[in-house]
């Protein structure tokens, strides 16, 4: 899901799974699989970035985030052997 901006400023959020098209006319409409339609402040370049952001996130997975922190923390060091 990503956040838009109404045209009045408020904050929408959006699933980008129920996106059908995004045109600019000249203002930025989102047609949705519903027929609903939203009219939003960020350009079509924005929301398809945004989109494939939040996209790439979700195929990353969950793992993908515990790994990034494992690999940034200092490395232990070796036991002492007696």
């Amino acid at each position: 899901m990503i956040c838009l901006t109404r045209l009045d400023g408020s904050e929408i959020v959006v699933n980008t799974d129920l996106i059908v098209t995004v045109e600019s006319t000249p203002d930025t409409m989102l047609t949705l699989v519903t027929g609903g339609r939203i009219l939003v402040k960020e350009s079509v370049e924005e929301v398809v970035e945004r989109s494939v952001g939040y996209r790439q996130r979700v195929y990353r997975g969950p793992g993908v985030w515990e790994l990034s922190a494992a690999a940034a923390a200092p490395a232990l060091p070796e036991p002492q052997k007696e």
